[in-house]
């Protein structure tokens, strides 16, 4: 697990390419390297975490041994020994012992049909000096990021946005399509960023460059959601599939030289892995979040009885990491940063804490539960999905009436703004209403609030349009919770729930790996029916059958609560003055981009509780302190 950055400069020897490596040192505390071919104008850097094979022969860049080729690699390939033992059964010599020399020499041997032998999660560059051509990839589920910028230079990348940045050679316009997703969505589904020019490589895609420009970009992983071959079609038989694949992926996912770890919420995605991943690993340590520290409201707090009660059951050490109220208010604009986009989520913040109290115990591997939900439901939004045939009949102006009269009511009360939320799209038709499910905002609410430049730039544009353009791949008369499976696979996961994963473990110089996401499980459960998955108001119903026998039920069945934070309460209190500072008249009207006076009838409105934009307004106060940071180039961590 690395840090990646190059591509083509001016003056690849120059400072230019140190400053991007420099940037996403955190990623990589363990080494460095760096690569250039004068010739070409390319030179590509590397920030290497010893994950597997600790010694020399596992640095990078790594080259072939004629030197022809060059590759720099982020990630981990799970399935690196079996295809070590293919490779040197045709003759294939070894130096070492790492999965990125398998890599490289999976590639060379096997060329772009190697993508689909990997089961691993990576970002990877490899270079062909005598063609001057660069091969740039991303694992099936996105679980590592990569992105992209073209210029009059050339094409560079790098694991991080902020790398991007170093480098320069680009313009600094917003991308204002991009910031309308991430409003409506609180991230961005797609390929956009921020800034116009960069752009995010999408999970199981590729690109070819040669010469500095993309001569060819293409999907080499074909996700399994859109499936109508379905196995098995016996519930017994769902259960002991599942159950064989997960431990697989588990007990795969193991591999390390170093020490591995593995966070524990005592939900049942988390407690499924640590429950696989003990069998191997008896002296597992687990780390959970304690934020209750008197700030009332914290719904993860309610988390902490279920994990400890979890780690008593299986007989594993519990850590638990207290994080004070003001830990996570004073953290915002640093998150920001590291997130490299201004994804209006607090959660994040937690993740990062529990990664910091690990790497201080020396433990530099951890497993996540992230993907369960994605996989085998467990979402409200899939029991909405499940119960729609209850009113989508309706004739559309009674949907319209209804979503209407919901608006009206007071949206301090939870039920209410859940309701709310749920018929807010009602209107909608087919796969637009699927879509919709994902969106924090209605568009109507959003373009209220935009300058006359900012309305101009995305009339006509559809927020939920790269989440339509992939439903329109769905064979006909696919389930609609399939239908929305594929969505959370693709962009809920890719675009917003990896994306923080990643950036805020590799802050703390961590690699988290995500089981449920293992290549094999992925295709398996892909192809169970989802009558398996959601059973009526039961989600996640397979996983927890499987389950059962190793878990108690009280684990398997209680409320599913995640990583949150009080944030309707902070707005009201110790965030108040934050937000009046970044969503302040004067300095909305400086940005050009929002209409301060109708944020500030958004404001009264929210606080009065005749409007809940609690998420709204915090997503509007991230693009702010992201365009502080680096478009203004306020001090790091600073508002």
């Amino acid at each position: 697990m690395c840090g990646i950055v190059g591509g083509w400069l001016v003056d690849p020897e120059g400072a230019r390419l140190e400053a991007g490596v420099d940037a996403i040192a955190h990623r990589g505390p363990d080494g460095q390297g760096i690569f250039v071919a004068p010739e070409a104008g390319l030179g590509m850097g590397h920030r290497r975490l010893a994950i597997i094979d600790l010694s020399p022969t596992g640095a990078q860049p790594m080259a072939s041994d004629d030197g022809r080729h060059v590759l720099v690699f982020n990630g981990e390939i799970y399935n690196y020994r079996e295809l070590r033992a293919e490779l040197e059964a045709q003759g294939v010599r070894f130096d070492g012992s790492s999965d990125t020399e398998v890599l490289l020499r999976l590639l060379l041997a096997r060329g772009d049909d190697a993508l689909a032998a990997l089961n691993g999660i990576f970002a990877f560059a490899l270079y062909d000096r005598d063609a001057d051509e660069l091969l740039l990839a991303r694992d099936a589920m996105g679980v590592k990021p990569l992105y992209l910028r073209e210029s009059g230079e050339g094409l560079v990348f790098a694991s991080e946005l902020k790398a991007l940045v170093a480098l320069g050679g680009g313009a600094q316009d917003l991308d204002l399509v991009a910031l309308e997703r991430y409003l409506t969505f609180q991230w961005c589904p797609g390929e956009g960023t921020p800034l116009r020019d960069v752009r995010k490589l999408g999970p199981g895609e590729a690109v070819r460059a040669r010469a500095g420009r993309v001569e060819r970009r293409w999907r080499w992983y074909r996700s399994p959601a859109f499936t109508t071959r379905h196995r098995p079609s016996r519930s017994r038989d769902a259960v002991d599939g599942t159950i064989a694949h997960l431990r697989a992926a588990v007990h795969r996912q193991l591999v390390a030289d170093v020490p591995v770890g593995a966070f524990l919420s005592g939900g049942v995605d988390s407690s499924a892995v640590v429950a696989f991943a003990r069998e191997l690993a008896p002296d597992l340590t687990c780390y959970t979040i304690d934020a209750s520290g008197g700030a009332t409201g914290v719904e993860g707090a309610a988390d902490l009885p279920y994990a400890r009660r979890v780690a008593a059951h299986l007989g594993v050490r519990l850590e638990v990491v207290e994080v004070r109220p003001e830990d996570l208010i004073g953290g915002l604009a640093a998150m920001v940063e590291q997130l490299d986009e201004p994804l209006a989520d607090p959660a994040p913040l937690n993740l990062r804490h529990m990664c910091a109290r690990a790497r201080a115990d020396g433990t530099k591997v951890l497993l996540s539960g992230t993907g369960g939900d994605d996989l085998f439901t467990g979402y409200r939004r899939h029991l909405a999905v499940r119960y729609e045939a209850l009113w989508a009949w309706w004739p559309r102006p009674l949907r319209t009436a209804l979503r209407g009269s919901l608006e009206r009511f007071d949206h301090r009360r939870p039920l209410v703004r859940r309701l709310a939320r749920l018929f807010a799209d009602a209107d909608l038709e087919g796969d637009e209403r699927l879509a919709s499910y994902f969106a924090w905002a209605r568009r109507s609410d959003l373009q209220a609030l935009y300058s006359p430049d900012f309305a101009a730039a995305v009339a006509g544009v559809r927020p939920a349009q790269p989440m339509l353009d992939v439903l329109a791949e769905a064979p006909a008369g696919l389930d609609p919770i399939q239908k929305m499976l594929a969505l959370e696979q693709r962009f809920y996961l890719a675009d917003h729930n990896l994306v923080y994963t990643d950036k805020m473990s590799m802050a703390e110089g961590v690699e988290v790996r995500v089981p449920f996401l293992d290549a094999e499980l992925v295709d398996y459960v892909s192809h169970v029916p989802t009558r398996f998955k959601q059973r009526g108001r039961v989600g996640k119903w397979l996983l927890k059958e499987a389950m059962a026998p190793m878990l108690p039920a009280d684990v398997l069945h209680r409320p599913k609560t995640g990583f949150e934070v009080p944030l309707r309460a902070w707005l009201r209190g110790p965030l108040r003055a934050e937000m009046r500072d970044l969503l302040a008249p004067e300095r909305l009207a400086r940005r050009g981009l929002f209409d301060p006076g109708a944020v500030e009838r958004l404001i009264e409105a929210n606080e009065e509780g005749t409007r809940d934009a609690t998420f709204t307004l915090f997503s509007l106060m991230c693009i702010e302190m992201w365009c502080g940071r680096y478009l203004d180039g306020a001090a790091p961590g600073a508002a």
